[in-house]
């Protein structure tokens, strides 16, 4: 008996592509950053709670009520691929351990926000959210991760 494998192409879930992520990358910083600033620590935060209703929910309600009571989050080896694709991009710079919109970045941003059919749930949950997620509440609970 012969046993005969042939390659096909695998698809690639649109949360594992680079581009995809970029964009969400773009919308976050863009969107529900202050000064189009972030640090990695909050944009996993943003990346983990995309992922479900129910997360945006919970972070939009956290904003709102300036109390994050949410005490760990994925980290995804995808999100710092698409971070190096962007700063290799020009679009996204690194400073004082923070990610920064580049004006390349904030002008493609920009296009996705005009675009009605790109990334509509991601645009929706974010504006709801808005800048209400500060860099100090993420370093608060991320405080509490290090005596443990």
């Amino acid at each position: 008996m012969n046993l005969i494998f042939q390659q096909r192409p695998t698809p690639v879930l649109p949360e594992h592509r680079p581009l995809y992520k970029i964009s969400q990358i773009l919308l976050i910083l863009f969107l529900a950053s202050r000064g189009n600033r972030s640090s990695l620590a909050r944009l996993h935060l943003f990346n983990w709670a995309l992922k479900s209703p129910d997360r945006t929910a919970r972070l939009s309600a956290a904003a709102r009520s300036k109390s994050l009571n949410i005490s760990a989050w994925g980290f995804d080896p995808a999100l710092a691929i698409a971070i190096n694709f962007a700063c290799a991009e020009e679009l996204i710079s690194t400073s004082g351990g923070g990610y920064d919109l580049t004006d390349k970045g904030e002008a493609l941003a920009k296009e996705i926000t005009r675009d009605p059919h790109t990334l509509p749930g991601e645009k929706e949950a974010l504006i709801t959210i808005g800048k209400g997620i500060t860099e100090g509440m993420v370093e608060a609970i991320a405080k509490g991760w290090d005596s443990k």
